[in-house]
């Protein structure tokens, strides 16, 4: 006789767990009873504006203190930040203005290279050594916790500095070639303001990149004077425009380079000869919308990667 077995019964189920049912993180409840987040946690955007106020004094003192030791130890220290612009522009003198002719029908041609020679050399800076600012503070980065936006606004802020000893000298310069103070003149202030706007996003932007490529650095001289070129630092955008017949692409792209637009502002506001017809249409609107764009656009850029600065 076959005697056949039952299969055995299949063991219960164990109920799942939920997240509910798990014990609770001793450690995460003290924490969040004593508000402490993790080490290096990107803050909210409003936080992160507030923190950055905070070390509103350390941007400044941080930026004056690199300015007087830039030339500490050369022979005539502080006097080569006014030296270096003007030795840029006699040499664009010689080479665009006498070789090159890029002075036939410019009138004032020297307040207009040296203006526009000023100017550059502020965005330009700006650019250049903020796309280093992180990179070459990582020991700071790594040993003090505080907003990494301030390490590309202090270079901004430093440059700034700097700019308004050369527009000092720009201003006495201006007096020596023959040119008067006019209303106009006040345009430089509002024309400042947006240039610093739009410089300090780039520097943000580009101290981020910067920070995760280092190799940006080395590429960066070659990307700035290719721009300085197609800016008008050292001839007349409205000039070649009027004379030569380009593709409206390159001539749109011309008129709405920012470099081209805030020299063009400058030199409208400090050279009497330099009228509003050769201004691109809608200018300030222009200026305004890079100095808002790129301002808060790279400011919110640097922001998204506070907590990756110094890592790795």
């Amino acid at each position: 006789m076959t005697v056949t077995t039952a299969p055995p019964a299949p063991a219960p189920a164990k109920p799942k767990s939920s997240a509910k049912d798990k014990a609770p993180d001793p450690i995460a409840e003290l924490a969040a009873a004593h508000d402490l987040t993790l080490s290096g946690a990107r803050p909210t955007l409003p936080r992160y504006i507030a923190q950055l106020w905070g070390r509103r004094h350390f941007v400044t003192a941080y930026a004056t203190a690199r300015m007087h030791a830039q030339y500490s130890e050369a022979s005539l220290g502080q006097v080569w930040h006014l030296v270096t612009p003007l030795l840029n522009a006699a040499v664009y003198y010689f080479i665009f203005g006498i070789v090159m002719h890029a002075s036939h029908n410019v009138p004032n041609y020297l307040p207009f290279l040296i203006t526009g020679v000023f100017v550059w050399d502020f965005i330009g800076s700006c650019i250049n050594a903020a796309t280093r600012s992180v990179q070459s503070n990582l020991g700071l980065v790594r040993a003090l916790h505080f907003p990494r936006a301030s390490l590309p606004l202090s270079t901004v802020v430093q440059l700034f500095q700097q700019l308004m000893v050369t527009m000092g000298a720009l201003i006495i310069l201006l007096f020596v070639f023959g040119q008067t103070p006019t209303l106009n003149w006040l345009l430089a202030f509002p024309t400042l303001l947006l240039m610093a706007s739009f410089c300090a996003g780039c520097a943000m932007i580009m101290a981020r990149i910067g920070a995760k490529s280092p190799d940006v650095s080395q590429l960066m001289p070659f990307v700035l004077r290719t721009w300085m070129y197609a800016s008008g630092v050292m001839w007349s955008i409205d000039q070649m425009l009027r004379t030569d017949h380009l593709p409206q692409w390159v001539s749109t792209a011309l008129k709405l380079n920012p470099a081209a637009v805030f020299i063009d502002l400058m030199r409208f506001a400090l050279i009497d000869t330099y009228t509003a017809s050769q201004l691109p249409p809608h200018v300030w609107l222009i200026a305004l919308g890079w100095a808002l764009v790129v301002g808060v656009g790279g400011f919110v850029f640097f922001w998204k990667a506070e907590e990756e600065y110094g890592r790795g």
